[in-house]
């Protein structure tokens, strides 16, 4: 099992950034995923996955569009969305999965 099977078999959710190096909007993400970290701490982790790096993540996964967010806890994916999202709605979704 790799860290990140690992993580996102936990009990703890995660929030996986799919994002590439070249995706402006991407860029957009980088703040607002301090902010929510910054509010979640330990609660929760936010991984970020290259998606020119990890080809067969972005296969398994179904990403169409960068960024796409995925919130997994269990090995289960809880909420997903692509395109630059505001904080609070990232929030609302996470809160409802942390313990």
């Amino acid at each position: 099992m790799t860290s990140f099977e690992a993580h996102i078999q936990g009990n703890k959710p995660v929030v996986v950034d799919f994002s590439a190096e070249w995706c402006g909007p991407c860029k957009l993400m980088e703040p607002v995923l301090h902010q929510v970290k910054g509010q979640v701490g330990e609660r929760a982790t936010i991984l970020k996955m290259d998606i020119d790096k990890y080809p067969d993540s972005v296969s398994l996964y179904n990403i169409r569009a960068v960024p796409t967010l995925i919130i997994f806890k269990g090995g289960e994916i809880l909420w997903r969305k692509s395109g630059v999202i505001p904080a609070h709605e990232i929030l609302q979704h996470l809160n409802m999965h942390i313990n």
